[in-house]
């Protein structure tokens, strides 16, 4: 008969005692660090209240945004314009290496690698519009940064020379750390009835932000609510989506990449789907890694022994791969199909029907992305309970 094996040196409770003040000291280092010297340099949005080589306070990083100072660290890597265009300043990048760095962020804070993924791909957006917008969004600032809240929700009134919005606007990610806005809404005729679905290019100065993101998921991601007052917008910001889902968009012809040429609906949905599997890779590992060290005293065992774990353990890393190869497949489609189409434009064959053949619409990525990273994290979780006691489990 085998001798069952003996506990650690140190009992279970020791170890936790001593793991939580560990993560205490570290937690308070981390609310009263000094921000990075980049932070001096750089244009705050309006309505910023710290100044540079202010302590970073723990009323700054109440957890319901992302700290600035992890902003201007990613904007420092030039994370934030790997999607915008070459003629200002950006490196109209391969869209797999956008995904690889969201996913990578998403691992380590979910809120930051959604914001990361959101506000980096607003650039590929603004590079549809007119040169004129481009110009002023990046002429003065190339490391201007856009947040979104494309809902119709606002309502838009035709003007001589543009379009008057108000109302209220949700969900908008990332929008204290922002320059400009895209505002989305409905255009419509004499009698209220919708004619044209455009997205508002509207600088900082114009909205004001309503603090009303307190939530338990995604809590740093302050998703707040954009508010307009009768604010103008010129024609030349506001982009009608007719000529983007017909890859007629007047701002491609200032930008030849074929980045640019992709269809709206599958870049979107990758932005958004790729932090959600990012967030489910980045439970497992840290699951698998605290796993390897965790002993159950009731059992006697460590729980890396237990079969029903490793099961649990190895089907989460399964179904976590197939979220991967969802959103990295669509990334390597976007980039492989770059050749093809440049050639579908010498052809005179780019239409938004072989396009919207060619790559995803809207949900082939994010319903599976989705499905994938949820039953992983069920599964990680059915591996921390006792041998057999999970609901389901083998």
């Amino acid at each position: 008969m085998n001798a069952r094996r003996s506990p650690p040196c140190d009992s279970p409770a020791e170890r936790v005692t001593r793991e939580f003040e560990a993560a205490r000291v570290t937690c308070a280092r981390a609310r009263t660090r000094a921000p990075p010297a980049s932070l001096g340099g750089r244009r705050r949005p309006p309505g910023s209240s710290r100044s540079a080589g202010t302590p970073y306070a723990v009323s700054e990083h109440p957890r319901r945004k992302v700290p600035e100072a992890s902003v201007e660290e990613l904007a420092a890597t030039g994370f934030f314009k790997l999607l915008q265009p070459r003629a200002h300043g950006g490196h109209a990048a391969d869209p797999v290496a956008f995904c690889t760095a969201v996913k990578e962020i998403a691992k380590a804070c979910g809120s930051t690698g959604w914001v990361a993924s959101v506000v980096g791909v607003h650039p590929w957006h603004v590079a549809l519009y007119e040169p004129k917008a481009q110009e002023e969004v990046w002429g003065a600032d190339p490391d201007a940064r856009i947040c979104s809240s494309y809902a119709p929700t606002g309502k838009v009134t035709p003007v001589d020379g543009g379009f008057t919005l108000t109302g209220r606007r949700h969900f908008s990610s990332g929008c204290d750390h922002t320059d400009r806005a895209l505002l989305g809404g409905l255009v419509t005729d004499a009698d209220g009835r919708p004619v044209d679905m455009r997205t508002f290019l509207v600088p900082r100065t114009a909205y004001r932000v309503d603090d009303v993101w307190d939530t338990v998921g995604l809590r740093g991601s302050g998703s707040n609510d954009v508010v307009c007052e009768d604010v103008f917008v010129p024609d030349h910001r506001a982009l009608s989506f007719g000529p983007v889902t017909a890859l007629d968009a007047p701002g491609l012809a200032a930008n030849p990449e074929p980045l640019y040429r992709l269809p709206y609906a599958s870049v979107f949905t990758t932005t958004i789907s790729t932090p959600i599997v990012g967030i489910a890779e980045g439970a497992y590992e840290g699951h698998v890694a605290a796993t390897r060290e965790r002993f159950r005293v009731s059992y006697g065992q460590q729980v890396a022994e237990d079969p029903f774990a490793q099961v649990r353990i190895a089907r989460a890393g399964d179904i976590g791969t197939k979220g991967g190869l969802v959103t990295d497949g669509d990334g390597r489609v976007l980039r492989e199909d770059g050749g093809a189409i440049e050639g579908l434009y010498a052809a005179g064959n780019c239409s938004a029907a072989v396009m919207g053949e060619t790559y995803p619409g809207p949900g082939a990525t994010i319903g599976p992305a989705m499905a994938f990273a949820w039953a992983a994290v069920n599964d990680i979780a059915g591996s921390s309970t006792p041998t057999g006691s999970w609901p389901g489990g083998p």
